[in-house]
C-alpha cells in the first residue's frame, strides 16, 4: 500500500490530479483514483507516469470495468512507445478485455499497423478467439490489413478457422461475412 500512496502522491505533486490530502478517502479509493490515472497515461501515452507506476510495482495488468488493460488501451489509442515500455515492464500482451478482444485485435481494427506487428511477435497464440469466436486473423482479413495477415500466417495462424457466425479469413477477405446478430 505504501508503494501505491507513493505513486499517488507522485502524480498529485506533478500536478496531473488536482485534489487534497482529506480528498484522497480509502485505501480502495486511493486504489480506484490510482487505476484512472494509470489507464489515462497509457491511453495518452504519459512514458514519465507509467514509469512511476512500473517503478512502485504496480499490477501492469489490473483491468477496468469494460476489461480493458493499460496495454489494450495503448493499443487501441495507438501509443507505440507506451506499448513498447508496457511489453519490457512485463505487461500481458495475451490478456483479453470482457469481450475476449486482445491488444492485438484492438490495434488491428484501429489501423495501428506498427503496434499490431509488435504485438503478433508477442509471444501469444495467434488464434486467441474472442467471445464470438474471432481470432486476429479474421480482423486483420475483415480491415484488409493484409501484412498482418501475412505475419500471423508466419506465425501458424490457422486461416481455416470458423467464428460462431460461420465466417472464415478467406470470406472476409474478399468481404463475404456473416454478421452477429444485434443484442439487446
Amino acid at each position: 500500500m505504501r508503494r501505491t500512496l507513493y505513486a499517488l502522491l507522485l502524480c498529485l505533486a506533478a500536478g496531473v490530479v488536482q485534489a487534497s490530502p482529506s480528498d484522497i478517502g480509502t485505501a480502495a479509493d486511493t486504489q480506484a483514483q490510482l487505476r484512472e490515472l494509470f489507464f489515462q497515461a497509457a491511453r495518452d501515452g504519459r512514458q514519465d507516469m507509467l514509469n512511476e507506476f512500473i517503478n512502485a510495482k504496480f499490477d501492469l495488468n489490473v483491468q477496468d470495468e469494460k476489461g480493458y488493460t493499460a496495454l489494450i488501451l495503448a493499443a487501441y489509442h495507438g501509443q507505440q512507445s507506451t506499448v513498447t515500455q508496457l511489453l519490457s515492464a512485463g505487461a500481458d500482451p495475451c490478456a483479453k478485455d470482457l469481450r475476449g478482444n486482445t491488444a492485438l485485435m484492438g490495434a488491428i481494427f484501429k489501423g495501428e499497423l506498427s503496434i499490431a506487428r509488435q504485438l503478433v511477435d508477442a509471444n501469444c497464440a495467434p488464434d486467441q478467439r474472442n467471445n464470438a469466436g474471432q481470432t486476429a486473423a479474421m480482423y486483420a482479413a475483415l480491415f484488409h490489413r493484409k501484412d498482418v495477415l501475412e505475419a500471423l500466417a508466419a506465425k501458424g495462424a490457422d486461416l481455416n478457422a470458423t467464428d460462431a457466425m460461420g465466417n472464415r479469413v478467406q470470406n472476409l477477405e474478399r468481404g463475404e461475412f456473416q454478421p452477429l446478430p444485434a443484442t439487446r
